[in-house]
């Protein structure tokens, strides 16, 4: 029977790579997200990530959900891909704009864990959380975004100590992505986009079907000392200084 796995966030850019990049090598892949999409995976259910936290029914639900689309595959992986990027300068972010970030970043990552940690530890399997380069370098406007994520970081770091070796716990940090996200907001700036790439290092940013092989290697068991890492899928631009020449 081959393994499970979970993605959350399943439609968009990196979620699709995370979805192809597992099926291809043979897993049984189990996604969610918003819409009502069922063309992502081997089997598919929407959730809004946002209504888990403080609600019992909400997560009975989603467990529900994940052990019918499981079925007999054990689910080996789990990956918190979904998140909340609302952008604004601090003055204008409202409660709601910052709690629904961190239900969806946070919070939900940390529910959805605990939920799944039985399949998970008979598995010794693995969670996955994807982060951000926001975590440790940001920007203006990006307040309840970066924050989140470096919660993000700190509960991955905290869950791989408190569950020890019966499931690894580790994170993806990436920089920027090439998604169809991404290519949109540059559409009318191709000037800029290049730009972006040469502020990378690496000479271009990221693909996400890198952000997908490297999420397969830290699901697979060929390294079952690595937990509790933060990986930076950045180009190089976190080290980079960006003073006036």
């Amino acid at each position: 029977m081959s393994p499970a796995v979970l993605i959350t966030g399943a439609c968009g850019g990196i979620g699709t790579a995370l979805s192809k990049g597992f099926a291809s090598a043979g897993y049984f892949v189990v996604g969610t997200d918003l819409t009502d999409r069922s063309d992502v995976g081997h089997a598919y259910f929407p959730c809004d990530l946002a209504e888990l936290p403080r609600s019992e029914p909400a997560q009975r639900a989603f467990l529900d959900a994940v052990t019918e689309a499981v079925g007999e595959h054990p689910l080996t992986t789990c990956i918190n891909n979904a998140a909340v990027q609302i952008l604004n300068p601090t003055a204008d972010i409202a409660d709601e704009d910052f709690d629904r970030t961190f239900r969806v970043n946070v919070f939900a990552p940390f529910v959805i864990t605990r939920m799944l940690l039985p399949m998970l530890r008979r598995a010794r399997g693995s969670v996955i959380n994807i982060g951000s380069i926001h975590a440790t370098a940001t920007k203006p406007g990006f307040v309840s975004y970066a924050t989140s994520k470096a919660a993000l970081r700190g509960l991955t770091r905290s869950l791989a100590v408190d569950l020890g070796g019966a499931v690894r716990v580790n994170a993806i940090e990436p920089a920027a992505v090439e998604t169809d996200m991404l290519l949109a907001g540059f559409a009318d700036n191709p000037q800029g986009y290049r730009q972006l790439e040469q502020f990378h290092p690496s000479g271009h940013i990221g693909r996400p079907n890198e952000v997908a092989q490297l999420a397969f290697f830290l699901a697979s068991n060929q390294n079952p000392f690595l937990t509790g890492s933060v990986i930076g899928l950045d180009g190089g631009i976190r080290a980079r200084l960006h003073d006036p020449d």
